[in-house]
């Protein structure tokens, strides 16, 4: 089985190197019991773009935390699984997590589909567990053990229609992917599209193994008042439809969702990306973020350091990932125990933490914390991302 992406490798080598550096920090912290943290993340598959870089931040910071002494003087131990972004995968996965590995919590699931196969799970043996994927679903109602760090579907469509709202845009035709997340956003943005004033006179689907939406994008082209047009979708999906919607003669607006947030969609859409829309977290603009903004330290900070150490592009994605474990952590800190009933709360009681997706203040009735003040509006130039909103 391919755990990490790497065939042959079995879970302990994701502890391997955070074991070595805890021996050299004394024997009474070595013979302490861990905190596990697991996670199951989609690090292969078509979902990668999404569990790469969250495996690799949380595999940093788990590093970094140890180095400098752990957390309540014991050391992290990180027991990570590859579930592709499958949810029967993540529901196997997080069994072994809680009956095998012992987790204390659960961080990851990169996918909306992965995360709600796991959340049952969690809720009948009471482990708190911090999802990173972006369905407004995960959190609403409200799951006593359930937690999320990204913006959510819903969040998307009310950012994206007050900017078509700014830009006096009424007309809109949306296109949409068929897996969990989209066809969650679609459902999102056709509940709040009459708040925003905005009428979706066209919609359209596709399928997840589709390679050319031209079609689609033909029919809604030719369809009558059409102003804008919103994809839902992530990936490659979320590229073939930007080349296609250039390729058909399509020149109005086109607005994607903070689901391709990452310089990956840029290359993969090419040329076909200038001018896109989208909201996403400040992390991808940090170094254009005003200098009074309270994230820039943050996403300045992790942007430095994930791309030293990996040498690859930062995405919103791996800062989705570093929010949950850091809200953990201080939550374990703040509790003074790994017990689940007194992280859990204290998780519920963040309040002022500022991470790479905004500043969050959680709530008994709202397991993410965020609002619409934590999505800045991004427009692709020249090949890269510019910030379209720096009042929010």
């Amino acid at each position: 089985m391919n755990w990490f992406g790497i065939s042959g490798t079995a879970s302990w080598i994701a502890t391997a190197v955070v074991t070595a550096t805890v021996v050299t920090a004394g024997s009474a912290y070595a013979q302490q019991e861990p905190i596990r943290i697991g996670s199951f993340l989609a690090i292969t598959g078509p979902a990668s773009f999404l569990g790469d870089p969250e495996h690799k931040t949380l595999q940093m910071y788990v590093e970094r935390i140890n180095a400098e002494g752990g957390v309540l003087g014991r050391k992290l131990e990180l027991v990570v699984y590859d579930a592709g972004g499958e949810a029967e995968k993540a529901r196997t996965f997080t069994k072994r997590l809680i009956e095998q590995d012992k987790a204390h919590v659960i961080v990851g699931g990169s996918t909306t589909g992965a995360t709600m196969a796991a959340a049952p799970l969690v809720e009948q043996v009471k482990i708190p567990f911090i999802s990173l994927a972006g369905a407004v679903v995960i959190i609403e109602p409200v799951k006593k053990w359930v937690f999320k760090t990204p913006h959510t579907d819903r969040m998307a469509c009310e950012k994206i229609f007050t900017d078509m709202k700014e830009r006096n845009l009424q007309k809109v035709a949306m296109i949409s992917g068929a897996g969990g997340y989209e066809r969650s956003l679609r459902a999102e943005c056709l509940k709040v599209s009459g708040k925003y004033g905005i009428e979706v006179v066209a919609d359209e689907s596709y399928g997840a193994a589709d390679t050319d939406m031209t079609a689609q994008l033909t029919k809604i082209r030719n369809t009558p008042g059409v102003q804008a047009v919103l994809n839902s979708s992530f990936g490659q999906s979320a590229a073939v439809v930007t080349r296609n919607y250039r390729q058909v003669g399509m020149n109005l607006p086109l607005y994607q969702t903070h689901s391709v947030a990452s310089k990956e969609y840029i290359k993969l859409s090419g040329d076909a990306a200038e001018g896109v829309r989208l909201p996403a977290a400040a992390l991808l603009v940090s170094e254009i973020l005003p200098d009074n903004n309270p994230q820039k330290p943050v996403v300045t900070a992790y942007k430095r350091d994930y791309e030293a150490k990996w040498k690859s592009e930062v995405s919103t994605f791996g800062g989705h990932a570093y929010d949950g474990l850091m809200i953990v952590v201080e939550a374990i800190k703040r509790a003074g125990t790994i017990d689940p009933e007194k992280v859990r709360d204290e998780i519920e009681k963040t309040k002022d933490y500022v991470g790479t997706g905004g500043v969050v203040n959680m709530l008994p009735t709202d397991h993410m914390g965020l609002d619409l003040s934590a999505f800045q509006m991004l427009e692709v130039r020249n090949g890269n991302w510019t910030l379209v909103d720096n009042s929010r």
